[in-house]
């Protein structure tokens, strides 16, 4: 156990080091404000405070983890030699020239999308508004790199204690927005894509062909990916949308029974998740029948959830799905760009800054989205490749967790999709490496 000593033991000082010293580095961790106690104790022990109270290991604080509103804070980029970027610059500590206890909350917090910042056409926090994005680190989990500083300064000062080993994890997550492309659409969609396609004879006699099952549906990549997830042994999390048909919301009818059996076979070996509908963004009520829908269908409780079009408001989105029972969300994360958006490759725990309070709900950030590579980046297959490959690299250096998001249709290697089975394979290559 790590003992920290601090003046006043605030709601943000108990999360911020949790996260650091419970969620990352696997060890448990103590808190005092009674100095007699802290110098009489003889464990693995630092100080965060303004000035330190004795010779031993001291961070030096600043007001952000004390204080308890939100507003505006200094965001002066205070740059490092490993690449890693601080806020709120100190000038009294050995060990660090910035707060970086101070810096690991307000990123994992994400105290600036409290702040008045601009939004996409979806109503989203843009990558390029982040602190993280402006000071090109936003591919560096550096929530994990200043954790990894700070047990090598309590081991230096204490050599006795040894944190546990901790190793790197992969987590493969698969959204089904649309289980089918040209299948199961119902009546009057199926005429109006058979419509469309007059003026196209191949696409038109490719949808007559899977419509006569005689050939397979392009979205129908299920059966490669249980054999794909066998060969490199990859238990992958599925999220299924089943809301109501709309603008943003254009997936099977959820009561389709072909959709139900394809639901429930997934569901026999791999865990499902619940993927809100974009309109059920804003309604709670919504979110609530759309999960007890899944549920149904699976006969087994819901606990996880990703939202559509990664559609994250806070702190609404988080306390809606808190609400209706999910303990775990999959949204962390940019649909435009790779890396980072809290600066952490570890699952955390969600703050709710305006209740200034730590929640149950665990957020399990992701860093890579085949679609964002391809749409946003406009990566080729090889510049994924090397993209991806890089990121896993580093996530590999601090023992993180490096997830992905995949759809269904990307794994079906023709037309946009083209030679994408090869860059999802050669992700596992890698992370196997």
């Amino acid at each position: 156990m790590i003992l920290v000593y601090t003046h006043k033991v605030t709601n943000r000082i108990s999360y911020t080091f949790r996260t650091i010293f419970e969620q990352i580095l696997k060890t448990s961790v103590s808190f005092t404000d009674d100095t007699k106690f802290y110098l009489s104790c003889k464990t693995a022990k630092l100080s965060y405070a303004t000035k330190p109270i004795d010779d031993g290991l001291h961070f030096t604080s600043t007001s952000l983890l004390f204080e308890e509103e939100i507003k505006l804070q200094n965001t002066a980029a205070i740059r490092q030699t490993d690449g890693t970027v601080g806020l709120f610059e100190i000038s009294t500590n050995k060990h660090s020239n910035f707060d970086i206890f101070a810096t690991v909350f307000y990123l994992i917090s994400r105290y600036e999308e409290y702040l008045p910042h601009q939004k996409d056409k979806h109503g989203r926090f843009l990558a390029t508004e982040s602190f993280a994005f402006k000071n090109n680190c936003i591919e560096l989990p550096m929530v994990n790199i200043w954790a990894e500083k700070i047990a090598q300064l309590v081991t230096t000062h204490f050599t006795n204690y040894k944190f546990p080993e901790r190793k790197f994890e992969f987590l493969s997550t698969i959204d089904i927005d649309n289980a089918f492309a040209i299948k199961h659409k119902g009546f009057w969609r199926t005429v109006g894509g058979l419509a469309k396609s007059i003026t196209e004879p191949q696409n038109l006699k490719n949808r007559i062909d899977v419509l006569r099952d005689k050939t397979e549906d392009p979205y129908d990549t299920y059966d490669y990916q249980d054999e794909v997830h066998q060969k490199y042994n990859i238990k992958p999390i599925y999220f299924f949308l089943v809301g109501n048909y709309a603008s943003f919301d254009k997936n099977i009818a959820f009561n389709n029974k072909n959709f139900q059996y394809l639901i429930k076979k997934i569901a026999i070996t791999n865990t499902v998740g619940l993927h809100p509908s974009y309109k059920s963004n804003s309604n709670v009520a919504l979110l609530k029948e759309e999960k007890l829908r899944l549920e149904n269908i699976i006969n087994k409780n819901i606990s996880k959830s990703r939202q559509h079009f990664l559609k994250l408001s806070f702190p609404s989105t988080y306390r809606n799905l808190i609400a209706i029972g999910i303990n775990e969300d999959h949204s962390m994360g940019y649909a435009e760009n790779s890396g980072f958006r809290a600066s952490i490759c570890s699952p955390y725990y969600f703050f709710d800054l305006e209740k200034n309070k730590a929640t149950t709900l665990k957020i399990v950030p992701f860093c890579v989205m085949e679609a964002g590579l391809k749409y946003y980046q406009n990566y080729t297959e090889e510049e994924s490749v090397t993209n991806i490959n890089k990121i896993v690299e580093i996530v590999k250096k601090v023992n993180g967790t490096f997830v992905s998001i995949w759809h269904n249709e990307s794994f079906s290697d023709e037309g946009i999709w083209k030679g994408w089975r090869r860059v999802y394979e050669q992700m596992l290559l890698d992370v196997k490496k």
